[in-house]
């Protein structure tokens, strides 16, 4: 054999321990997210969200998105962070929440099933008015489908 052959043998058993070895513990799940929510409008909303558990029973979901909609003639995009705060782990996990745009701030309250869908409703307060634009503020309702992406909690 000679250096060469070698050195490559040594490169591939090296890479071949690095891909094989266990990943690093993570207590988090992230994922992507649509749904559907009503406040003065219809708006569709994409976000990507993590949730972690403070503890054994309870969990926090953080998400940032953008809430796509069609009204006055105009197509419009509002960027959205959120938190919720799952309650419970049971079947049926109630939360709390809240949720910030640019032109309005609305809790929530709901109810989510196994964090893979979010029902909710609250209100929204009105923070600004968008030039060109109707003000949000108001009742809102909300569907959200979350997609985890990594199942595992270690």
């Amino acid at each position: 054999m000679n250096k060469r052959t070698v050195l490559m043998v040594g490169v591939l058993l090296w890479v071949g321990t690095l891909f094989a070895q266990q990943p690093k513990p993570t207590n988090w799940i992230w994922g992507p997210s649509v749904g559907w929510k009503y406040q003065r409008g219809n708006f569709l909303t994409v976000s990507g969200w993590g949730l972690f558990a403070p503890n054994h029973h309870q969990y926090i979901k953080i998400d940032a998105g953008a809430n796509f909609t069609w009204m006055q003639d105009q197509s419009t995009v509002i960027p959205e962070l959120g938190i919720t705060y799952y309650l419970s782990d049971k079947l049926i996990f109630p939360f709390l929440g809240a949720e910030i745009t640019p032109y309005t701030i609305t809790p929530k309250v709901g109810i989510g099933i196994f964090s893979l869908i979010d029902l909710g409703v609250g209100y929204g307060w009105r923070l600004q008015t968008k030039n060109n634009f109707k003000s949000i503020a108001g009742l809102s309702a909300s569907i959200k489908l979350n997609i985890p992406l990594n199942f595992h909690l270690y």
